[in-house]
């Protein structure tokens, strides 16, 4: 029995018209499964929670957005129940790391229905797991602005929400420990990767791999705010780690410290110190 996990309202509303895709192609395939979606996150944690108790489980499909990814991890990781996800919502970028198109729905179900799963790493901080990016810095600020809007939606919400913190943004002092080896620098941002993307497709870490068993770790350094939107649109093809204001590092324990707040895929960490670890095999799920 697999169980299908919707976000109907993610993506306004892409999430019920994926769902229903979803479950017509299992129906054509006499797949047996069960909607295991509640009308809460709470609830849908609480199925999660029952469906982990569940032997009989062959895997989750989830059809939703990074947060409903979010979601699931924290349930399923580390245990022999497979995540396959379809992406229905704003950013998909844990879906981008595993390598899928955005509109890929049969073909992901063809694959998770024909081949194995495959064992990925996944990020856990401060207790919870992260399947893309851990950042702190200027882009958990613009996070921080934007919860508190209810206008615009979905991706424009997060561009406004930058243009109005950028010009008053300024970099904090971190103390970062890669594998135990200390760093004390500005900077403006800091990303961790487990995966390539955050921010609908952002390449900030476009070397990250889900499988080695190491974080990307990307630095930027203080630039000017002129210099910052020249550079900014490079980073959707992740050619702005070239630039000299950029550090790539890689490792497998980060721990980062500053008067600061941190976000993983897109939900809110907390104040920092975060404590980061790269847990190989944490995680099957199919990807390219």
């Amino acid at each position: 029995m697999w169980a299908v996990v919707i976000n109907p309202i993610a993506g306004r509303g892409k999430g019920a018209l994926l769902g229903t895709r979803v479950t017509k192609y299992l129906k054509s395939h006499e797949i047996e499964f069960e909607i295991a979606s509640g009308t809460t996150a709470a609830l849908t944690r609480k199925y999660l929670q029952e469906i982990v108790a569940n032997n009989r489980c062959k895997g989750v499909i989830a059809v939703g957005g990074d947060g409903l990814v979010n979601l699931a991890i924290q349930e399923i990781s580390r245990t022999k129940i497979p995540l396959a996800v379809i992406p229905a919502g704003t950013g998909n970028d844990f879906c981008r790391t595993l390598g899928w198109g955005m509109d890929e729905v049969e073909s992901i179900l063809e694959v998770v229905l024909s081949s194995p799963p495959q064992s990925i790493d996944l990020g856990l901080v401060n207790g919870s797991w992260f399947g893309a990016i851990l950042s702190t810095g200027f882009d958990s600020v613009v996070n921080e602005r934007a919860n508190t809007m209810s206008w615009p939606k979905g991706r424009m919400k997060y561009n406004l929400a930058m243009l109005l913190e950028l010009f008053g943004f300024k970099p904090h002092h971190y103390e970062i420990s890669i594998d135990g080896v200390l760093r004390s620098t500005k900077a403006m941002l800091i990303a961790v990767g487990n995966g390539v993307s955050y921010g609908g497709g952002m390449k900030v870490c476009p070397g990250a791999r889900i499988d080695d068993g190491n974080f990307d770790i990307m630095i930027l350094k203080p630039i000017s705010t002129f210099e910052f939107l020249r550079v900014f649109p490079k980073v959707y093809a992740g050619t702005h780690v070239t630039h000299p204001a950029v550090e790539i590092h890689r490792g497998s324990q980060v721990v980062i410290n500053a008067p600061a707040v941190a976000y993983a895929d897109g939900e809110r960490v907390g104040p920092l110190p975060a404590h980061a670890t790269c847990v190989a095999d944490a995680l099957l799920t199919w990807f390219k």
